[in-house]
């Protein structure tokens, strides 16, 4: 077998940049970018929220010994936690981190979902454009029929285009969108995890922290 016969860029064309146009008018420019970011998450390891738990863990030791503002020095690559931990920092309260996390994990969710949502859209489109490809090819058949030659090229338009809105859909769309769905849905149960340890920092360091600002509020008016 030849594959060289399925490889037509008339319909390729037809089928890709119309799929690729249809995302792009029905989604938002951030929503269709973070879909193709999006892309690089798929070979990494699905996330785990223990290598976050054990730096908690090691940043509630440091609060307990020195305080919490010693933890505004701590370096804290992930910005669910660090915004908790400047929560913490700031004096608020177990509840305000609370909602502050909640918040974050919410936000993050419906980033995920909008990129799982475009490359549904994209697996919905591609056999539409594939239908659409193979009209325009029957048509361009119908028109040229006193030309054989021009008949073969028009006729290979009209069914590859068929096939390729079809891989479009089922071997990159949908496969993509599911595994950004999965994904999107272990982070979001992992980073629940992470809820009650920082809130109970919280709640442990509010009345030391409290305490801490007042000494130096004292100091500095003296």
């Amino acid at each position: 077998m030849n594959l060289g016969n399925f490889l037509d860029p008339v319909a390729l064309a037809l089928v890709g940049g119309g799929t690729v146009a249809s995302a792009v008018l029905r989604t938002p420019a951030g929503d269709l970018a973070r879909a193709v970011v999006a892309m690089r998450t798929l070979a990494r390891r699905r996330f785990s929220a223990e290598p976050l738990l054990e730096q908690i863990d090691a940043l509630g030791r440091i609060a307990r010994r020195h305080g919490p503002m010693a933890l505004d020095k701590s370096v804290i690559a992930d910005p669910d936690v660090a915004a908790a931990i400047a929560d913490i920092v700031d004096g608020r309260g177990p509840d305000a981190v609370r909602l502050r996390l909640r918040h974050l994990r919410h936000a993050r969710i419906e980033r995920h979902c909008a990129a799982a949502d475009t490359w549904s859209g994209m697996a919905e489109a591609a056999p539409a454009m594939g239908m659409i490809g193979t009209l325009i090819g029957l048509v361009g058949m119908f028109v040229q029929m006193t030309d054989p030659q021009a008949i073969g090229g028009a006729m290979a338009v009209a069914l590859l285009a068929t096939l390729y809105g079809a891989l479009l859909a089922n071997l990159v769309a949908t496969p993509v969108a599911n595994r950004l769905r999965a994904a999107a849905r272990v982070e979001a149960f992992e980073r629940q995890r992470l809820e009650e340890p920082l809130v109970a920092l919280a709640a442990r360091e509010q009345p030391r922290g409290a305490a801490i600002r007042a000494v130096h509020s004292a100091s500095d008016a003296a």
